[in-house]
This record gives structure tokens, sequence and C-alpha cells, in this order.
């Protein structure tokens, strides 16, 4: 039996399944003691009951077969609590599954463990509420992950699960994956469908995932992509994302390496560990490094001046 969950991309783990180096049923009893075990706070529910059925039922010929997945809160899943992360709706239960969820069950074959936590309604880019408290940064207990799906980057990151599902309106996912070390992209409006209630949400918000890897986001956008009859906004399904990694010629294409995105206060060292990264992807690709002058409008004395002027 697996003693810790699986620390490698979900991509991996699958293929680990499919070579019988490790068993769904085993990586999902590694997955709920380390979460029992854990102190970050990052799930609000757990449903071993089910997760154990559909692990022992898993198909490992699909994407993610097997794979232990944490659902972000604001996502409902039918019989689960569907709180908002809110005190104010803390006994609702779910009637239903949100159709990127759904796809990522079926066509994908992930194992739901339950769902991770957010902030109140998505509201805030800090995971706290007074229904469930703080979650917390794996890299440092007591620290923030950001938000909101900080729950779903603190249990990747944490080693927790391989996958987890989030969403992102202002920086939702990009800001938890910054904080962390994950991969976290706002994917084009309409390319994951947000059905059956489309229509009902902000439409700066999509939906996406933390991840591990590129090849984990990539499959993750392959398997929950497409159109939907629920979301008028869907868009068709893309040519696969995942087939097409490494694919592309970077040669020659001009990059711009700018740590403190003009202006941001850095750490003693942050700076030369980024440009050193920086600098091994560009000659690696062949790419070509230019300056730039980023400097961002002060837009925090621009909206107080506007103010005075009121």
């Amino acid at each position: 039996m697996a003693d810790t969950p699986w620390q490698g991309d979900a991509c991996s783990l699958v293929d680990a399944f499919r070579s019988g180096e490790r068993s769904p049923v085993e990586e999902l009893e590694a997955t709920l003691a380390a979460i029992e075990a854990s102190d970050l706070n990052c799930f609000s529910h757990v449903d071993p009951e089910r997760a154990r059925a559909t692990a022992a039922d898993a198909d490992v010929s699909l994407p993610f077969g097997g794979i232990p997945t944490g659902i972000k809160e604001l996502e409902p899943v039918e019989g689960w609590p569907d709180t908002g992360g809110s005190l104010v709706f803390k006994d609702r239960v779910a009637d239903h599954t949100a159709h990127n969820v759904q796809r990522l069950l079926t066509r994908g074959g992930a194992v739901p463990v339950g769902l991770t936590t957010s902030s109140e309604f998505g509201g805030l880019n800090v995971s706290v509420t007074k229904l469930n408290g703080v979650c917390h940064n794996p890299w440092k207990h007591g620290r923030t992950v950001g938000g909101s799906s900080g729950g779903a980057a603190s249990s990747v990151m944490g080693g927790l699960v391989s996958l987890a599902t989030g969403g992102d309106g202002g920086g939702s996912i990009r800001i938890p994956a910054g904080y962390t070390g994950l991969l976290g992209m706002k994917g084009t409006f309409g390319r994951i469908t947000r059905g059956p209630h489309a229509m009902s949400r902000p439409n700066t918000v999509v939906l996406g995932n933390l991840a591990r890897s590129v090849r984990d986001a990539a499959r993750f956008f392959d398997v929950c992509g497409g159109l939907d009859a629920y979301d008028p906004t869907s868009l068709p399904a893309h040519d696969s994302f995942e087939a097409g990694l490494g694919t592309h010629d970077l040669k020659g294409l001009k990059v711009a390496v700018v740590p403190d995105l003009g202006g941001v206060t850095l750490e003693a060292g942050v700076e030369d560990r980024v440009r050193e990264q920086a600098k091994l992807l560009i000659e690696e690709n062949g790419m070509v490094e230019v300056d730039i002058d980023v400097r961002p409008p002060n837009l925090a004395a621009q909206w107080m001046m506007g103010n005075l002027s009121t």
C-alpha cells in the first residue's frame, strides 16, 4: 500500500496506474489519510464513501482514470454541501453537478474526494471564511495561499491530491498558483463550460484547474472543453492541447523578463533566481531576450485624486 499520496503530476500517476506500479484504491487511501492528518484546512468536505466506490471501479484507460481530485466548493456536486463558502448557505445541499465537474468525472475518470475551500462566494483573493476558517499555504503554515481557489492550490501543492478544479474572474486561479508555485491559467472565456446555470455567473469568470505540470492542464482542458447545450457561451472542442505540447517552434521569439512587474518590491535574491531560470528557458528554446520599460500607472493614486475631486 502507498504510504503517501503521489507527488508527481496527475498524468504520471495515470501512467503508474496503467503499469501496475500504483492502484487507484491504494492511492485513494493514502490521500484520505493525508487529508485527515493535514493542518492546511484546504478541504471543507470529504466524502470517503463515494471516493472509495469510485476508486474501486476506476477505469485507468481514461485520461484521469483513478486520480483523486479536489472540487472547488463553488462548483456544485449533487448531494454535497453547496455553501458558496458562506454561513448563509451552510445547510444547503447541491441538487445537481456542474457540467465541467461531470466531464472531469465521466470523460476523465477522476475520483472526487471532496470540496476544497475558497473565499466566500469567490469574492476575495484570500481563502478565509467564517464558515471554514483559514486555508494555509503549504510552504509556510500561517501564510496566505491566496484565493479564491486557495484550497485547490493548497491541496495540490501540499501533496494531498494531484489535481483540483478552480475558477478565475480576477485572479482566483492565478493568484493561488503564484503563491504556491503551481501552474494556474485563466483560459479563454467559453473554453470550459459553465453549465448548467452559465448565465447566472459573471462573464468575467472562467473555469479551470490547479496543476503540477503543463500537460496536466492541457489534458484537463481536453477533457472538460467543448460545446454544452446548457451554456450558450461555450466554445467548440479545440484540437488536443496535450497533443500539441512541444510542437511549437519558439526559436527567435522575443521575450521580456520583468521580475518586479514594473515596481513590485522583491525579497533579496528573488530577482536573481527568476532571471537565472528565465535565462535557462530562453537559451534552451532559442528565444531572444529584450529589455522593456514596464511602468504601469499608479492607479491607487489616481483613484484617490479622483475621489478628492468628487
